[in-house]
């Protein structure tokens, strides 16, 4: 998304250092918004998504088996989550491949405050779902990564993966990019998405040259 609410992107979109957020504090979770608030955590240049967010998702189907080539090593779970949060506008995401990857406690965070007591804005999956749905049903989502520094100690792993997002395949520059903080855990069998965090690039905020691509430049990369 993704890229903060993304639907906050690639719901693409901005970002998210990080550890354990499923113990984020209760008060940073599920806060409402101001009425007309606009999105957070998205760079001032992202498409229209309306206002606000949803209060209470509706129910959601059981998750099914994830696919094994989507969560056998950590490079192919990163890669699913950026499959399944990307595609044409009017293009149905693959839900339930999303939630797959993830635990149930899961949580996505944009790295954007609301106000004094809210740091940040946290979403559980089904939240993400809702929120995004509602933007790739009026305009396109493409994030991709373009470089990852992966770190791992014994179950647990962190990867800090540098995107960019578009509107569409075809856009030859990123409107957008960002750093997805991801953390996983694997279970002897599989890994696990346990939280993504991230933030988008701005004028006070450039991304570092050791999470670009060696070509890389303000731009993006070369073409």
């Amino acid at each position: 998304m993704r890229n903060c609410i993304r639907p906050l992107a690639s719901l693409t979109a901005g970002i998210f250092a990080v550890a354990l957020l499923a113990l984020t504090p209760v008060s940073a979770i599920q806060q409402p918004l101001p009425p007309n608030h606009p999105p957070i955590g998205l760079p001032p240049d992202h498409p229209p998504m309306g206002s606000g967010r949803p209060a209470s998702p509706a129910p959601l189907a059981p998750v099914a088996a994830a696919d094994p080539a989507d969560v056998g090593t950590i490079d192919q779970i990163v890669s699913a989550y950026y499959d399944t949060v990307s595609g044409a506008a009017g293009v149905e995401r693959n839900w339930g491949r999303f939630r797959s990857l993830f635990i149930p406690e899961a949580r996505l965070i944009a790295a954007q405050p609301t106000g004094p007591e809210q740091p940040c804005v946290v979403l559980t999956v089904a939240q993400f779902i809702e929120y995004n749905a509602m933007y790739f049903s009026r305009g396109g989502y493409i994030e991709r990564d373009i470089h990852r520094v992966s770190e791992r100690f014994g179950n647990a792993a962190h990867v800090f993966s540098t995107y960019e997002a578009r509107r569409s395949e075809s856009d030859p520059r990123p409107y957008s990019r960002g750093i997805n903080s991801i953390q996983l855990v694997h279970d002897g069998t599989r890994w696990w998405i346990t939280g993504v965090m991230w933030d988008y690039e701005r004028d006070n905020n450039a991304i570092p040259a050791q999470y670009l691509p060696a070509a890389a430049g303000p731009d993006g990369p070369s073409p």
